[in-house]
C-alpha cells in the first residue's frame, strides 16, 4: 500500500468576507485533512460556500479566523512566490488570451521558476512535455488557445498546473459546461493524476453523480448543516447525503449510493424472466408511476426473454410498444 501523507490541514476554519461595516461568515469552525494521493471532491447546493472555501484554502482569500497548515507551514507565511510552488489553481473561468499557441500557456505554469523574462531551459521544457504526455495532449500542443473547444481547453490548464509542478491542484468546476463524456474523461484524467504523481487534487463540482462514484473523499458543504467530510460511502451510510441534498422529488439511495428522481408509485406490475430487461422495465415504469419488481403480488405480469416481453397473452418487441397497451 501506498503511503498517502497529509499535505493541508484546517483547523476550526470560518470563511466569509470583511467589509467597512460587516463581517460575513459562510463557513464556520471547518476541522479536516487533505493528503496526497487523493482525489477529494467539494459538493454543495449553490450559495453554500463552495467557492469561497476554495479561494480561501488557494490563498486568494484571508480567513476570517482558523489555520491553513500546508505541509506544516502556516499558509499566511507563505509568500506568492513560496504559494505559487504549492498550489497550482485551474479556475472556470475563460482566460483571456489571443494569439498564443498551446504549448506556449502550458509554459506559462513553469513561471514560479523562470524568472521574470520567462526563459525556459532545457529542464523547463522536459517538464513542460511531461505534462502534455500526462494530460495526452499531443495533438493540441499547436493549435492557437482561442480555437479550443471547452474540453480541450480544460484539458490544457491542467497540463499548464501540472507543468507548475505543485504537490496540490485546486480546481474550481472543472466539469462545467462540458457533455457527458467530457465530464467523465476529465475527472478519470484527475484522479489518474492523483494516482500517479501522488498530487493532492481538490475540486469544487456540481457533477453528484459522478462525484460519489469518483472521488477518494468527498467535502460536503451547506450553510444548514456546515462541513462533513468523509469517503462517499462513509457519508452515506451516517445519512449525510440525504442530509444535505434530498429535496421533494429526489431521493438517496443508499443500496446504489446515488440519487435517484422519488416517482410517485400508483400501480403495480410483477416482473419474470430477464433480469438486464426487467431492469430497464422497472426503470421506463417508474417514470410513469408503476411499481414494478419481481416480487410483487399481483395479477398483472410481464415475462421477458431476449426475443422480447408478454404481456396477456400477446408478445411486444419493444417496451415502447408495451408501454402503450398497458397505459
Amino acid at each position: 500500500m501506498i503511503e498517502k501523507t497529509e499535505t493541508i490541514r484546517v483547523e476550526n476554519l470560518t470563511t466569509g468576507y470583511s467589509g467597512k461595516h460587516k463581517v460575513t461568515a459562510v463557513t464556520e469552525g471547518v476541522t479536516t485533512s487533505l493528503y496526497s494521493g487523493e482525489l477529494t471532491c467539494l459538493l454543495g447546493p449553490n450559495g453554500a460556500g463552495k467557492s469561497t472555501l476554495l479561494k480561501t484554502l488557494s490563498g486568494f482569500l484571508p480567513p476570517l479566523s482558523g489555520k491553513i497548515m500546508i505541509e506544516g507551514k502556516d499558509l499566511q507565511d507563505y509568500n506568492d512566490s513560496e504559494l505559487a510552488k504549492m498550489i497550482g489553481v485551474v479556475l472556470t473561468e475563460r482566460i483571456a488570451v489571443t494569439n498564443m499557441s498551446v504549448y506556449e500557456l502550458i509554459s506559462m505554469g513553469r513561471s514560479p521558476y523562470t524568472g521574470f523574462w520567462g526563459h525556459l531551459n532545457q529542464g523547463d521544457k522536459e517538464i513542460v512535455e511531461e505534462a502534455i504526455a500526462l494530460v495526452r495532449i499531443e495533438d493540441l500542443r499547436d493549435r492557437m488557445v482561442e480555437t479550443l473547444s471547452d474540453g480541450e481547453r480544460q484539458k490544457v490548464m491542467i497540463a499548464k498546473a501540472l507543468a507548475q509542478e505543485t504537490p496540490i491542484i485546486f480546481l474550481d468546476e472543472p466539469t462545467a459546461f462540458l457533455d457527458y463524456p467530457s465530464k467523465v474523461e476529465i475527472l478519470r484524467l484527475l484522479q489518474n493524476l492523483s494516482r500517479i504523481k501522488r498530487k493532492t487534487v481538490f475540486l469544487s463540482t456540481h457533477d453528484l453523480e459522478l462525484a460519489l462514484q469518483i472521488a477518494d473523499k468527498v467535502w460536503l458543504i451547506d450553510k444548514t448543516h456546515g462541513v462533513k467530510t468523509g469517503t462517499p460511502e462513509d457519508l452515506a451510510l451516517a445519512g449525510y447525503m440525504s442530509e444535505y441534498f434530498e429535496k421533494e422529488g429526489v431521493r438517496f439511495d443508499l443500496a446504489s449510493g446515488l440519487f435517484r428522481i422519488d416517482n410517485k408509485l400508483e400501480r403495480k406490475i410483477r416482473l419474470e424472466g430477464d433480469p438486464v430487461r426487467n431492469r430497464l422495465l422497472q426503470k421506463a415504469f417508474a417514470r410513469n408511476g408503476i411499481l414494478a419488481d419481481t416480487d410483487i403480488e399481483c395479477e398483472d405480469m410481464i415475462q421477458s426473454d431476449e426475443n422480447g416481453y408478454f404481456f396477456n397473452g400477446r408478445k411486444y418487441g419493444s417496451i415502447e410498444a408495451l408501454l402503450k397497451t398497458i397505459l
